[in-house]
C-alpha cells in the first residue's frame, strides 16, 4: 500500500493530485503534505482523487482536519475526481454536505 502526493502551486491555489490508497499506513504522509498548506491564510486547496483506489476512515479524518484548518484560515477546500465508491463514503458520513465536492474534473483541472 502506497500513496503518491503531487502538489502544484499557483499563487494561493494548490492542486493536490493523489494516487494510490489512503489508509492508516499512508495517512501520515498525506497529513504531512496537506496540513502545512492548510494553515496558510486565504488558500484554495483542490484535491484530485481520480487515482485513489481505496480510502478508509483514517483518510476521512485527514480530510476533515485539513478542511477545518483551511476554513479557520478563510480558505477554500474542494475535492474532485471521486469514484462512486469514495463519493459514497462522503455521503454516508454526511461530509458531502459540508465539504465542497465536484464531480469529474471541475475546479480547474482538465
Amino acid at each position: 500500500m502506497n500513496i503518491t502526493v503531487d502538489v502544484n502551486e499557483l499563487n494561493t491555489e494548490f492542486i493536490v493530485k493523489l494516487k494510490g490508497e489512503i489508509d492508516a499506513y499512508t495517512a501520515p504522509k498525506l497529513r504531512g503534505s496537506l496540513f502545512p498548506i492548510s494553515e496558510q491564510d486565504n488558500v484554495s486547496i483542490i484535491i484530485d482523487l481520480t487515482e485513489v483506489s481505496y480510502m478508509d476512515s483514517t483518510g476521512l479524518g485527514v480530510f476533515v482536519g485539513a478542511f477545518k484548518s483551511v476554513r479557520a484560515h478563510n480558505g477554500e477546500f474542494t475535492l474532485i475526481g471521486l469514484s462512486e465508491r469514495l463519493r459514497r463514503l462522503f455521503d454516508i458520513t454526511g461530509l458531502a454536505d459540508i465539504i465542497d465536492i465536484k464531480s469529474g474534473t471541475e475546479g480547474g483541472l482538465e
